[in-house]
């Protein structure tokens, strides 16, 4: 059964607000991951249509959350999201490869997946963090992890957890760190890198 409300107090930095339904009654909890409309957040006081859940604690929460008089949402975010898993993914292969064929040394792909794995782990503690209102890792914080080679593992974080994936500030942030860190590996695979890389080598 579907019911209507508005939205009240939302809070599109932590990604929460609250449905005050239209025959009345308590206020129900609503989340950002339970809009069918990804491309599109709350800004507070649009009507909404949506399904009723209990979770675990016994409180009632929004589900399969609708703006109301708006189109069935394409699939348009989820594409995006599958690009994102791919490249991530190829760019560790590209890594991985490079270190077999000696172009790259093995630290270079540890630091890749050690780093992202780390990376990964901050996003789901800041996301659960955003959902309990707690202590938040700050953005300049994440986009230093992506920097120092974690961005696979922030991508990744990112389009699986839904967490920091349509902030456009954010995300022009973030893929500025791509850029540099990229622009870094590529620099190793040049004659002036490759010496420093030889260098470096021979001295362990």
């Amino acid at each position: 059964m579907r019911y209507q409300g508005k939205i009240q107090n939302w809070k599109d930095d932590k990604g929460f607000g609250f449905i005050k339904p239209n025959g009345g009654g308590n206020q129900v909890f609503v989340h950002i991951k339970s809009f069918l409309n990804r491309q599109r957040r709350p800004v507070g006081d649009e009507l909404v249509t949506y399904e009723l859940k209990v979770d675990a604690k016994g409180r009632a929460q929004a589900e399969n959350v609708a703006f109301v008089g708006e189109r069935a949402p394409s699939n348009t975010s989820t594409e995006r999201s599958n690009t994102a898993l791919i490249f991530a993914s190829a760019f560790i292969v590209f890594v991985s490869v490079s270190t077999l064929v000696g172009k790259l040394p093995f630290a270079v792909l540890w630091l890749y997946l050690f780093g992202s794995t780390v990376t990964f782990l901050v996003y789901a503690f800041d996301k659960s963090a955003a959902m309990n209102d707690r202590w938040r890792t700050k953005e300049d914080t994440l986009h230093l992890f992506a920097l120092v080679g974690g961005w696979p593992g922030a991508l990744a974080a990112q389009n699986l957890l839904r967490h920091k994936s349509k902030k456009r500030s954010f995300q022009i942030g973030f893929w500025f760190t791509v850029v540099l860190n990229c622009s870094a590996l590529a620099w190793l695979f040049s004659p002036s890198g490759s010496e420093v890389l030889r260098a470096l080598l021979s001295s362990e």
